[in-house]
């Protein structure tokens, strides 16, 4: 049930930085799924320490948490951006 949860909160936090971002017409859901876990990985590697907090990845559904992991996937979908260009 865990790992169900996970997919759906890391889709809909996908789906906020994409719109974020202004990329939400050119991915799709499972694309949406993917950077939200991604992303919350990153966010956690990379502010997890300095908030003191854990992301959707380690179990944790805070609100600290949640935007962790959407800076995380923000910052994902910015280096894509940027990659592509």
């Amino acid at each position: 049930m865990n790992i169900i949860i996970w997919l759906i909160i890391g889709g809909l936090i996908g789906w906020v930085a994409s719109i974020i971002m202004g990329t939400d017409g050119r991915q799709g859901i499972i694309l949406n799924v993917v950077v939200g876990i991604i992303g919350a990985a990153l966010g956690g590697w990379l502010f997890g320490a300095s908030f003191g907090t854990s992301t959707i990845n380690q179990g944790n559904l805070s609100l600290s948490a949640l935007v962790v992991s959407l800076v995380g996937a923000v910052v994902l979908l910015a280096i894509v951006k940027l990659i592509r260009r």
